[in-house]
């Protein structure tokens, strides 16, 4: 398949797989370049010192190209932006801030810049910024979400209809028949995140995987609105916050029960009650942990399988 984020990134199926915090390490995001997709370490988890060493493992372990997710509310963005320009990782997704602090500064170094939005007002700030792509996210993904609850199938859309740079879509998509629906919306591209917890490459704790595979269609719950929104799996935690917020509980005070530490508590540490066990609505579709080779080579195939049943409607 050749298009414009296929061209963009130079990979060979335009399938980004996301840098998600505590899942995606060099062995994941160097495993999805391998098999076609663009691989990304998610450096929003790690320190400076422990994100040098993904990069260069990654750069060991694949010959294709990979990138590196920024999220640029953490301190030491700084110092992860300067790593990845001197290990000279070419594509970098940004996220959760500004795209102007960054974008160009990127780009002065021969870097191909992409950011995560999730409404259209933002869409267009990030094209004006300069940079080369967008991921438009709707709310059904894992992790932090925007504010406005807006779904996939109706944020693609209205996005490709205001920018004229590639659009990458994101949230809810984890299959071949989802990515052709994020194709047929305007997307050019679509970025998988919660699919790629479950595989046999993903740094997560086991028990968070168990977590994933056993989900159904009602695991997920969009919630902490008051402070950033984020879409967890059912947990006692998860069950804690809904009774705060039922009683009336301050955005203050939501934060102390937060505290520190609670994603790696439940994602790599395995925790699966105190934890946060981030993960999209696609869970529900999620039943076996696979090398992230063969599930990109199942979407491909499942693609391409729903593409020619749709072509034989008639009306």
């Amino acid at each position: 398949m050749i298009n414009k984020i296929t061209q963009l990134f130079n990979i060979k199926y335009p399938i980004i797989q996301g840098g998600m915090i505590w899942c995606s390490g060099w062995e994941l995001a160097s495993a999805v370049s391998n098999a076609g997709g663009l691989g990304l370490i998610g450096s929003g988890s790690m320190y400076p010192d422990v994100l040098r060493e993904h990069i260069q493992k990654c750069k060991a372990a694949t010959d294709k190209p990979f990138g590196v997710n920024v999220p640029l509310l953490y301190p030491q963005t700084d110092e992860h932006i300067q790593i990845i320009i001197e290990e000279g990782v070419k594509i970098v997704f940004t996220s959760a801030g500004n795209p102007k602090k960054w974008t160009q500064h990127l780009k002065d170094h021969g870097i191909t810049v992409v950011h995560v939005i999730a409404n259209t007002k933002f869409a267009k700030k990030c094209e004006e910024a300069g940079v080369d792509a967008i991921v438009a996210e709707g709310f059904e993904a894992g992790g932090h979400n925007g504010f406005e609850e807006t779904t996939t199938m109706v944020l693609i859309p209205q996005v490709c209809d205001v920018v004229d740079i590639p659009v990458i879509a994101a949230g809810g998509i984890g299959t071949g028949r989802t990515m052709l629906a994020a194709l047929a919306l305007g997307a050019d591209g679509v970025q998988i995140g919660s699919r790629f917890v479950a595989t046999t490459e993903s740094s997560a704790h086991e028990n968070f995987k168990a977590q994933v595979i056993a989900a159904k269609d009602d695991a997920t719950k969009l919630t902490l609105k008051q402070l950033i929104p984020v879409r967890l799996i059912w947990n006692k935690f998860l069950q804690e916050v809904e009774e705060m917020e039922k009683r009336g509980a301050s955005k203050e005070e939501l934060a102390e029960h937060l505290g520190r530490g609670r994603a790696k508590l439940g994602m790599f540490e395995g925790d699966i009650h105190e934890g946060e066990m981030e993960i999209g609505q696609i869970a529900g579709l999620i039943n076996k942990i696979k090398p992230a080779g063969e599930i990109i080579n199942e979407i491909v195939k499942d693609f391409e399988l729903a593409r020619e049943e749709l072509s034989t409607i008639q009306f």
